[in-house]
Order: C-alpha cells, then sequence, then structure tokens
C-alpha cells in the first residue's frame, strides 16, 4: 500500500459524522446499506449478582451469568454493547427477580439499544439468566437440613409471537431398575426356600443418581415460580437426591427407592402426567438421564407437551 493510500484509509477513520456524548467518533451508528439483518447481536457470560426472593419470603443473592441479545435489522451497522450491562445492571439493583423484572428488562433492550429515539421499537430481545438456586432440603426422617442445589436458567423473550419465559431446571433423582429389583427379590426368594445356594441370600437391585433437564414455558406475568417447578417435579420423581442424611433418613430413603422403581419411560411419563396437569404452562419439555450403574452407558429419553 503506498503513502498515499495510507493516509486515505487513516483519514477515513478519522472522518465520522456522529459523535457520542463525549465527542469521540461513533462508527456504531453509522447506517451500513450493505448489512443484512442478524436474528440476534449481544453478549454472554456477562456476570453480575442477583436477588430473588424464594417462595417462603426468604431473599437470596446469586452469582448469575447473564446473555443478552436483540434482533438487528437490516442497513444497521450494530448495536451499543455497554446498554446490555447497564440496563441489566440497573434494573436487578432495583429490585428482586422475577417475571415482571425480566418483562420491563427486555422492554428496555427494545427501546435504549435504538440509536435514535425516533426509531421504531426493536421488534426482537431475549435475556437468559444462568445460577445455582439453592433450597433448604429437610431430611427424610431426622430433624435435619441441608442446602440442594439446582442449575437453573430463566430465558426470557420479547418478539411478536409474544412475551415468553422458559424456566430450564436440572433435577437430580435416584432411580431403582424395575427388573434388577424384580430379579434380586426372585433370588431372596428362592435361596430362602432352598431352591438354590448361590451367593448368600442377599442380592441388590441397582439404581443410579439421575437427571432430568426440564424446560417450562409460560406466558410471561403467568408463569410458575422455581419453587413451584421443583414442588411439581419432586411430586413427579419423589426420589430425589438428598443433601444431608443419618441413618434414619439413608434408610427412609431406601425404602421410598423401593417404593418407586422406575425405567427411564417409567420417569419420562410421570413427569408428562404432572407437566401437563399445571394449565400456565403452555409448553415443557424434559431430557431424562439414568446415569447407570449397571452398564458403562445411560438410558436417556426425551420427551416434550404433545
Amino acid at each position: 500500500m503506498n503513502l498515499e493510500a495510507l493516509r486515505n484509509n487513516h483519514q477515513k477513520i478519522l472522518d465520522c459524522d456522529i459523535k457520542d456524548d463525549t465527542g469521540l467518533n461513533d462508527f456504531q451508528k453509522i447506517p451500513d446499506k450493505h448489512a443484512c439483518s442478524i436474528n440476534k447481536v449481544g453478549i454472554e457470560r456477562f456476570r453480575l449478582p442477583i436477588s430473588i426472593k424464594h417462595d417462603d419470603g426468604t431473599l437470596m443473592s446469586h452469582d448469575s451469568h447473564a446473555s443478552m441479545f436483540v434482533y438487528l435489522q437490516e442497513g444497521k451497522t450494530g448495536v451499543n454493547m455497554s446498554r446490555f450491562c447497564a440496563i441489566v445492571q440497573e434494573e436487578v439493583n432495583r429490585a428482586p427477580l422475577c417475571s415482571h423484572l425480566i418483562e420491563g428488562i427486555l422492554e428496555r433492550f427494545r427501546k435504549d439499544l435504538r440509536d435514535f429515539d425516533d426509531e421504531e421499537l426493536i421488534p426482537e430481545s431475549y435475556l437468559t439468566l444462568k445460577f445455582q438456586y439453592a433450597v433448604k432440603q429437610p431430611s427424610l426422617k431426622s430433624e435435619n437440613w441441608g442446602w440442594q442445589y439446582y442449575k437453573v436458567s430463566l430465558n426470557g423473550s420479547d418478539t411478536p409471537q409474544g412475551k415468553l419465559l422458559t424456566t430450564t431446571i436440572n433435577y437430580e433423582y435416584s432411580s431403582t431398575c424395575p427388573c434388577s429389583l424384580s430379579m434380586a427379590k426372585q433370588y431372596e426368594k428362592e435361596y430362602a426356600e432352598g431352591l438354590t445356594t448361590e451367593g448368600n441370600g442377599i442380592a441388590t437391585a441397582h439404581s443410579q443418581r439421575s437427571v432430568a433437564t426440564v424446560d417450562v414455558t409460560c406466558k410471561m406475568g403467568n408463569s410458575l415460580t422455581i419453587d413451584e417447578i421443583i414442588s411439581l417435579l419432586r411430586i413427579a420423581l419423589p426420589t430425589e437426591t438428598q443433601s444431608l442424611v443419618k441413618r434414619v433418613d439413608e434408610q427412609a430413603f431406601a425404602i421410598l427407592n423401593g417404593e418407586n422403581p422406575m425405567f427411564v419411560e417409567h420417569a419420562s411419563r410421570r413427569l408428562s402426567k404432572v407437566l401437563n396437569s399445571d394449565k400456565r404452562i403452555i409448553d415443557w419439555k424434559a431430557k431424562v438421564d439414568h446415569l447407570e450403574s449397571l452398564h458403562s452407558h445411560n438410558a436417556v429419553a426425551y420427551i416434550s407437551k404433545n
């Protein structure tokens, strides 16, 4: 590149008709006639603490990661990324997180990320908050309790199709194989009756830690709280893993597993029955993983609202 071309490029970088409030060049606001629309433009992994009021009235702070996006229309060069951060910080500092607060943040994205005040609102905005949600879990039988943590993702969207909130929760539970349980009891009966001398008369059914990853979608403003969804999951899959157990709790957990043997198919259908019962849920889907203790592979099922 010759010296004259270098000077021209340098001048092109310096020349900008639009300035920000400090007088610095603002190329992001310059229209680009060659620019096509982009489905989502924004930020991921913006960290900030959020406060959530639990259903029992407890106010807790959670370290979260925010992902924030808007639809970028044709002809626009880009968006002001720092506004995402400023908006979400201002709003979560104002009040505890809830669906109404998420709705307000999404409306501000559509309004405040415009280049100029006389433009139409941005048609689509999105917000995802990921965090670990801590709940006090009573022990099954002893007078103890421990902290149970749930991976939670709140996914809000404000689009021409409506304002929706999808809550994703990872729920861990124990699953005892019905076939293995039956074979174990069959062996113990045959040993007691003298029909076999193999082993020592005791057989253990295989069970494993299992995970249900559940997405629940509701209309904004009529959504279930995180605690309400956890309560539904506990009804569907009562063998939730325990935080703090004494011997009496461990025995109670063994009895509970014996009462609720389940294949991955059983667990999926249990979820379907419970989630379909709440009319506030307009859509849901789940992935169920049984992390096999017998096999090296996992048993997995996907199910969704019909």
